[in-house]
Parts: C-alpha cells; structure tokens; sequence
C-alpha cells in the first residue's frame, strides 16, 4: 500500500483507521529508516490534522504545532507526540475546549502524549525560562490551522536563540556535560543509552541548535549519516521490544540486530559506536568553537579600545617546524606544505599533544585532504613524533581522535581499522579496544621512567591488543600483525624483535602471577625463557601494568601488583649473571682522529657539522635505525665544563639533541702525550634551518672561557616564551646503575626532554666534582634516556654512598 492510500484510509476511517494504518507501516518490511519515520510523521499528520479541522469549525486564531522529534519529522514506532496547541487568547474557554478533542483521541490510542498550550507570548516567555522547552520550539513545525500564527511564533522564537545565544549556548554546553556524567559515553557501554549517553540523539539535536544560532557549526562531514544509524537502531529497538525505550540492553542486541539485517550483536554495537564517535567528536569541537567564539567577542572591544579601534592582530606561536599556535589550537603554518611535507601530520599532532592544545579541525582535514602516504619503512621522524605523540600523557587522546575522524589513523597504521569501535563484551573493560590502546598508552606515558626503551613500551602499549581484530588468540595474532607494524614503522630488527615479543607475552607476568605458584622452580624458568632478557622483562613489567590500568578498576589492586612485583624479581635474578663492562670504544675514523690534533695544536674546540640524509623509501633496509638530524662532530682539548658548555651553546641556538657520545680520545703515539675530549652528536633544528658552524664554534668559544652566560640566555628566552600548561610529565628519576662497569660508576638518568636538559645535568655533575669518562644519550619520542660513566678525580669508581648521594642531589636539580 502506498504512503498516499495509508493517509486516505486513516482519513476515513477516523482514530481506528489511524491505528490500522500505523500498525500496517511499522510491519511491512519493505520500509525502514528514514523513510518509513517520515511516512509515520505524515501519516500522523494527516490524522491530527484532521482532528484539528474537526474540533475547529469556525474557531480562528488557533494552530496546532509539532515540536522537538516529531517536528523534526522523525518519528519511531515508539516515539511520543510532542504538541503545542497555539492560540491568540481571544477564546481560552474554546482552546481548552479543543484541546480536549485533541489530546484524548491520541490517550485512547495509548500513543504517549507531550502537549501544552500556550499564546506566542507565553511560549516565548516560558522558552526563555526553560532551555529544554527553547530547544523543542526550535523545531517547530505548522500541522494545522492559523499558518500566520505558527510562523510568527517561530520567527520570534528562532530570533530569541539568535539574540540570547552568549547566554543560552553556555547553559545547553553545561547540560550537555551534567548529562553526559550522568550517563557515560555511548560509544563505549555494553548498553548504551540511544538517546540520553554522550555522542546519542540529544547531543545530536544540541548541534543543530549551536548551528541555528548561527554562532557557530558542527563538522559535518559524515554528521547526519551518524545521526540516522542511531535513529535506525532507535526504531528496531522499538520494534523489537514493543516499548518506547532508547537503552540497548544486552538480551535484546542480538534481535535488534536481526531486525536491522546485521551479522550479530557485536556488528550492531560497533555501528552504533562509529556513529557517537562521530557525534562526539563533532560536539567536542563545535563547544570548543563556540568557546572561542564567546571569548573573542567578550575581548574584542578592550583590545580595541586598547589598539585606539585598530584591529588586533593574530598571535602565531611556532611550536614546530610548519606547526603554529593560533587562538589556543594547533594550526599548520602559513608556509606548511602538506603534500610535501610527509611526517607534518605526525609533528602537528605530536607538537598538539605536547602542548595541552587542540589540534584544528581545518588543519586535519587539510592534511588528510593533501598528505601524501609515509614511504615503508617510515622516516625516522616519522616514528619519533609518533613516540612523542603517544608519550604525551591524557592531551594524545583528544589528538588521536580528531586524526581519527578525517581518516588518518587507518592511513598511518592500516590494521587500526580492524579494532576500531570494536566492542569488548567483557565487564572488567571500560573502553572499545582502541580506546583501550589508546588509554594503555597514557597510562605508559607515566611508567616511561622505569624502563630504558620508553618509546618500545609506549609502541607496545598501542599494539598489545592489536590482534583482536582477528580470529583466534588475539596474543598470536597480535604478534604477527606488531612485527609488520614495528617494522613498517622503521624499528630495527632487534627492536622488532622485543615489539613482538612484547604483544605475544603481554598477559604472561599477570597470568603467571595469579595462576601459578611462583615457589615451584619450573614457573619462574618458563616466564625467564619466554622473556629472554632484563631489558624485556622490565618492560613487559610496565606494560602489564600500563594494560591493567587501562582496562579498569578491577584489573589492577596493590594486591595483584605485588604479586607481579615478586615473579619479575625471581625472573630477574634467573635472568642475572655477570654483567660485561661496557664496550671498548671502536678505534676512531680518520676524520675524528684529524679534529683531534687539530683541536690539540689550536688549544681550542673544533667541530664538523654535516647532513646525514636518511634512506630513499625504496632502498634496502640495513637493519640499523636511521640516523636522525644531522652530526656534529666536536673535538676540544681535554678540561672541566665541557659538556656543560657544548649542550648548552646548543640550546641557546635552539638544537635538539638526539643522541650524544662523549669520550676521551688518546692522541697518536707521533703527535705528543695527551687526551683530547670527543663529542659525536646528532642534533637537529627545533623549527627554522641550522645554524652555520662557525657561530657554533664562536659561541662554544666563549662558553669555554666564560664569557658567554649561558644559564642567563636560556631564562630570558624561557621568560620570552612561558610554559604551556599541557600534560604534566612523570618527574625525573636518576639511579645508580649496580654493578653496571668496574671502572667507572653509571648514572641512569630518565627524564622528560626539554630545552637545556643536558646543559643543566652537565652543570649538576660539574658541581658534584665528578669526572664523566662517557656518556651515551638518546632522546625517544619525548623522553630523554641518558647514561654517564662518571668517577673521581683519580679516575676511580665514586663510593656506594658517594654514588647514592649525588643521584639524589641530581634529581632533585632536575626536579627544581
């Protein structure tokens, strides 16, 4: 039967017509969604219409008004009838009188009923009282009667939003937020509220009243296909439960999923997942939007009335190369070159994360609109930023979904698409498995200290569930899908290795820990085998713990935490023999041993400084991890302050330092009896080009012989450029590293790099009167891993105590 003969016989056949009529769409299985909502709207109508005219004869200045979901058009088979029955005052006794035809055929019916009555003045009066009644008038929509009358209430009431909009939008913001406290995130409950849950049809319609104020707008780009899927699930939901519910219970999936022609319950639930991720990421950014917004309106006229009625001009903050700071979000440069450019997305989100801001909107989608695929394997950028972005604490989740929504997660790592919105019918998980990933990760980012590799164990965190996308132990899998991955990403082969190892035994410590009598022998060997070495097992160590931590409160207890402590600490002593000192150094090149002399004979520092361009994307991998940056190659005469001063003349000029070696390198039995310092750096601009090596070398003069005041330029600049507030790093944490070399005592230091980090550490060991005979430094992602082979004046190790002393003394300079 088509829409126009189910309208005529409901007309005919009055109230019962209409029942048969409704009965008979909402049945038929040839229709569905949106346009079976919009024929049960214009069937119902017809029906009131009809009513209206009845109840009316002769009755004018009266008009009868569908508001909220029925004025939009979107009825469910369960929806109520939101109504207003509008009049001019003239005749209240007959309004009263006409409501009651009204509203009784529809009770009878057992249809539930929202209805009011109200003058245009009263409704005008009672929505600016009223936010949820405001919100509902917005989508008013003429049935029957005085048109006149409806459109001038509409056009008042609309006018009103506009006007009040400074006031309202912060009010419909906050309910938003009690709402979304009150009932969770949609996208991750096992039985979601449709309607009611944050990223439901309530923050739906609240985006469509921010986009009639005309103040601000959501993103639309896949915005009303998300709205309509949950609407979909609304009306099977209805269907198959005969009640006007929006709360997807777990016993009724399986048959709304029936009902909407999908696989199973876990098809259904990743749907509606996909659809409030879109909504909420879309409401995160339209109240931030109209937060700006709002602010700038209320600056405006002081910096006008400052600027003598000039307009203020933009602050534009660098924060990395082609990634600036505009208006409290991370834009791109005005000379940022995205399709050139290939590691910009990654920088731009990692600068984002690192700084607590937003990343723009505009400029994802530019990026994902323009930037070109990452060759394989990626560029050592590339992987760094990613560190860096996952390393970055609460901020990386924010900028990970708004790289999600524009697509660029999936095109950056292809086997996310699997795992994404993916549910886990498990009470113990609070989140979808990505989400989870995600949530590892930020809970590594503050475990970084206790491992040597943080940016292994923050990769590792992302991975640990990959495999849960596939069939079978997702363990296995996930071990299979993280060696490609790693090496995707340009890890080398040993580090690949530890990757994999990782995801495959990332249950096994709280497995083992909570299964197994950690007395018997035989269970510490097999944990000991599976993981091979200290270096892994302490990894795996905060991975366990990052993952439990991550998936909610009940996985994780001081209980179960001092459980894993004791297995790793027998694993580690089946794990433990002799440790070799540290390697001899390799002979030096020719070119080392040239700066050398030169620097001997001059009594001053010479230095080289020279690219390192990294692999084409097409040439054969060696293995090594590709060098990052360009190297810098300075020889200086053996004395005090060296390494002081050389980090510090790069932070003054704005040198990112990579990875550092320092050793005292014997001059040729030809030459003359001495030793001259050897420093062989990787460093690399943190925005702009580098600077030329003769003002190095000036500068490194002067900080030799004291004439350059180093810690006073680093303050003025760091005074020029406050702190942004961002995620507050895991504190440093310095450690004597036993019986690590028996000729030189090793400080460990792990901490969160910034600008002259090294400058303030070689200070802190100058003034401890400790020698440092060499040092091996890396910066991973965000985080600074560092090792110095320190001893007295003698060259001997420091004492236990003396050794003790002066790491604590370190960290807390490094604290301060």
């Amino acid at each position: 039967m088509t829409p126009t003969n189910v309208r005529k016989e409901a007309d005919d056949s009055g109230p019962s017509g209409y029942a048969a009529a409704r009965l008979r769409l909402l049945t038929e299985g040839a229709r569905s969604g949106p346009p079976r909502r919009a024929a049960l709207a214009g069937l119902t109508d017809d029906w009131l219409a009809a009513l209206f005219g009845a109840a009316t004869e002769g009755l004018r200045g009266v008009s009868l008004v569908a508001v909220g979901g029925y004025g939009r058009g979107e009825l469910s088979p369960r929806s109520d009838l939101d109504l207003l029955l509008l009049h001019d005052g003239r005749d209240p006794a007959a309004v009263a009188a006409v409501a009651d035809r009204l509203w009784y055929p529809v009770w009878d019916l057992g249809l539930d009923l929202d209805h009011s009555v109200r003058t245009p003045a009263e409704a005008r009066k009672t929505a600016g009282e009223d936010l949820k009644v405001h919100l509902g008038l917005l989508d008013a929509r003429h049935l029957a009667g005085d048109l006149g009358l409806t459109a001038g209430m509409r056009t008042a009431v609309l006018a009103d939003w506009r006007n009040q909009a400074p006031k309202r939008l912060p009010e419909l913001r906050d309910l938003c937020a009690e709402r979304a406290e009150r009932q969770g995130e949609l996208r991750y409950l096992l039985e979601p509220d449709l309607k009611e849950a944050r990223g439901g049809l309530r923050d739906a319609t609240a985006l469509r009243a921010v986009a009639a104020s005309w103040l601000a707008d959501a993103p639309r780009e896949g915005l009303a296909d998300a709205r309509r899927r949950i609407l979909d699930v609304r009306d099977a939901l209805h269907l198959a439960t005969g009640r006007a519910t929006d709360r997807l219970a777990l016993q009724e999936q399986d048959q709304v999923a029936a009902e909407l022609g999908l696989l199973d319950a876990d098809t259904l639930l990743r749907q509606v997942y996909e659809a409030a991720h879109v909504i909420a990421y879309a409401a995160d950014v339209t109240w931030r939007e109209v937060g700006r917004v709002l602010r700038s309106r209320a600056a405006r006229p002081r910096l006008r009335a400052m600027l003598g009625g000039a307009k203020p001009s933009v602050e534009r903050s660098p924060l990395a190369e082609g990634v600036v700071e505009q208006d409290g979000e991370v834009v791109l440069a005005r000379t940022a070159r995205p399709e050139r450019d290939l590691v910009l997305p990654l920088r731009a989100a990692a600068a984002a994360a690192q700084s607590g801001l937003p990343l723009s909107p505009h400029a994802v989608r530019r990026m994902a609109a323009t930037a070109r695929p990452l060759p394989t394997p990626w560029p050592a950028e590339a992987r760094e930023q990613l560190v860096t972005l996952l390393g970055s604490g609460r901020p990386t989740v924010e900028v990970w979904e708004a790289l999600e929504a524009e697509g660029l997660i999936s095109r950056l790592l292809p086997d996310w698409e699997r795992v994404r919105c993916r549910p886990q019918r498990n009470a113990v998980h609070l989140w979808t498995v990505d989400r989870h990933l995600i949530e590892t990760a930020v809970r590594a980012s503050a475990l970084t200290r206790r491992v040597s590799r943080p940016d292994l164990l923050l990769v590792a965190a992302l991975l640990h569930d990959i495999g849960k996308g596939w069939p079978g132990d997702h363990s296995v899998a996930g071990e299979i899908i993280a060696k490609d991955v790693a090496a995707r990403i340009g890890f080398d082969r040993a580090d690949v290795g530890v990757l994999s190892a990782l995801v495959r035994h990332h249950l096994l410590l709280v497995e083992t820990a909570t299964r197994r009598d950690l007395d018997d022998p035989a269970t510490v060997r097999v944990v000991a085998e599976a993981v091979g070495t200290q270096s892994t097992l302490e990894l795996l160590h905060a991975l366990t713990e990052a993952d439990a931590l991550a998936t909610g409160p009940a996985a994780w207890s001081s209980w179960r935490g001092s459980l894993v402590a004791d297995l790793v600490r027998r694993v580690s002593a089946v794990l433990a023999g002799d440790t070799p000192d540290e390697p001899e150094p390799a002979a030096p090149t020719a070119e080392q041993e040239r700066l050398a002399i030169e620097a001997y004979r001059t009594a001053g520092p010479v230095l080289a400084l020279r690219a390192q361009p990294e692999p084409a994307p097409d040439a054969e991998p060696s293995g090594e991890p590709e060098p990052l940056g360009v190297e810098l190659l300075i020889a200086v005469p053996d004395q005090p302050a060296v390494l002081p001063a050389v980090a510090g003349v790069l932070a003054v000029h704005r040198l990112t330092v990579r990875t550092a070696e320092l050793r005292t390198l014997p001059l040729p039995d030809d030459v003359e009896d001495g030793s001259v310092l050897l420093l062989n750096w990787r460093v690399a601009a943190e925005y702009g080009s580098l600077p030329q090596a003769t003002r190095l070398r000036a500068d490194l003069v002067r900080a030799l012989d004291g004439t350059l005041d180093i810690e006073s330029r680093l303050a003025e600049r760091d005074a020029a450029y406050p702190r942004r507030r961002g995620w507050p790093a895991p504190p440093p944490r310095v450690t004597v590293a036993p019986a690590a070399s028996h000729h030189a005592t090793v400080i460990e230091v792990r901490a969160q790099d910034a600008p002259g980090l090294l400058f303030r550490i070689g200070m802190a060991l100058e003034k401890a009167g400790v020698r440092v005979r060499s040092m091996h430094v890396s910066t991973l992602g965000s985080n600074a891993v560092d090792a110095f082979y320190v001893t007295t004046g003698t060259g001997a190790p420091l004492p236990a105590q003396d050794a003790a002393s002066m790491a604590r003394g370190l960290e807390e300079t490094l604290r301060g």
